[in-house]
């Protein structure tokens, strides 16, 4: 498939992706869309920045638009997905399509919801803890929803939604066709897919366990005391926006302050904040009012800015994978982009852990020889002496 014009999309549909500028299909669009616009369930992983929103989102948008019954429940992990994932749907829709589209999120006012409802919207998007509060309430039905979408399905799993997933499941309709997308597809992940679909087709693009290839990445020892030090360096030596992945919540907001202190313009964002409050931090950083984002993992998935140019793991993360997540903020959509990790003393087992998921043939597992940590590398180091698609060492 190279291109949309050959699925037979409903006008409306082809004219508003050619308004978003849709004009060749990702690889995973490519294996998805024409499955689900024949009404096969599907399966996919793929990375984060690689389109997976329009693989469900296009199928999902012309079946409504050729259908004058039916409606279509999408679960997220995040809310900052979620309304990112309505925003795109809306767009395919555009003005005057007669389908209303509503947002079923935390942290927003109940009775807004409620009212919003009431209009019988086709188009559900939320996370599953507020769609639970809805259907216990009996403000939302969903029998008539012949289309369900699972965002991010294993995210939604490490964040402990699995129990609140099985209780949507029970509202639903036994006929209907469903989407599942993860970055991995893990036991667990498979496990549910069986329960859900019927005779998927699996899609799969790229390696997950591997960084985008255009990001070039950089590691630098720190010891505790120059850690914050080495971070004021590397934001004065590069351009454009940076987005700072941090452990704590707590940890996120000191960072940020101590930055505003130093003459960085910095904000936070983390899970502590009111709906409201994340908004807008994202709102401001969306539209450049201030170069750097101080965030924990809250950010690794869903956040879909085409202007971060860097990213910054000033705390490693815990989990191997969320390394993958983290740095693909930056060179979405095929563009370039760069991260630096800040790599102390506490971090050596974890860091092994994720060079080893990126090139097990080059690094043992840790624990399998004795560590011999990683070669410093100064700031100062030219970029081409990186290597791209993989940590240097």
């Amino acid at each position: 498939m190279d291109n949309f014009n050959s699925l037979n999309l409903a006008p409306r549909l082809m004219a508003n992706l050619e308004k978003m500028q849709f004009t060749t299909p990702t690889p995973i669009q490519a294996q998805a869309i024409p499955a689900a616009l024949e009404g096969r369930d599907v399966l996919g992983s793929a990375q984060t920045g690689t389109g997976k929103t329009g693989a469900f989102g296009i199928p999902l948008v012309h079946k409504l638009l050729t259908s004058p019954r039916g409606s279509a429940l999408v679960l997220c992990p995040t809310r900052e997905l979620a309304m990112q994932v309505l925003q795109q749907l809306k767009a395919m829709l555009g003005m005057g399509s007669g389908i209303n589209a509503t947002l079923l999120i935390g942290g927003e006012s109940m009775p807004k919801q409620q009212m919003e409802l009431r209009s019988r919207p086709r188009i559900i998007v939320g996370t599953p803890g507020r769609i639970n509060d809805h259907l216990e309430r009996g403000t939302l039905m969903l029998h008539d929803a012949s289309f369900l979408v699972l965002d991010e399905t294993d995210r939604m799993l490490d964040m402990g939604f699995g129990p609140q997933l099985e209780k949507i499941f029970k509202f639903l309709p036994a006929t209907r066709q469903t989407l599942m997308f993860s970055a991995t597809l893990p036991d667990n992940i498979v496990k549910i897919s069986n329960s859900l679909t019927k005779n998927p087709i699996r899609v799969s693009v790229g390696d997950h366990s591997k960084a985008a290839p255009k990001i070039v990445q950089e590691t630098i020892e720190v010891s505790d005391s120059d850690k914050y030090d080495q971070l004021i360096s590397q934001i004065r030596a590069r351009e454009g926006s940076i987005i700072i992945f941090v452990r704590t919540k707590w940890g996120a907001e000191k960072l940020a302050k101590r930055l505003r202190s130093a003459k960085c313009d910095a904000d936070a964002i983390h899970g502590d904040l009111r709906q409201n409050k994340r908004d807008q931090v994202i709102r401001n950083f969306r539209e450049r009012k201030y170069r750097i984002l101080v965030a924990t993992d809250i950010a690794a998935r869903g956040l879909d800015i085409p202007h971060i140019e860097h990213v910054i793991n000033y705390d490693i993360p815990q989990v191997p994978e969320d390394y993958v997540h983290r740095i693909g903020r930056t060179a979405r959509a095929d563009a370039e982009g760069a991260a630096v990790n800040l790599v102390g003393p506490e971090d050596r087992l974890k860091w092994k852990a994720i060079q080893h998921m990126l090139n097990p043939s080059e690094h043992p597992k840790p624990g399998s020889e004795r560590s011999k940590g990683p070669s410093r590398n100064k700031p100062s180091h030219a970029r081409r002496h990186h290597r791209k698609g993989s940590p240097r060492p």
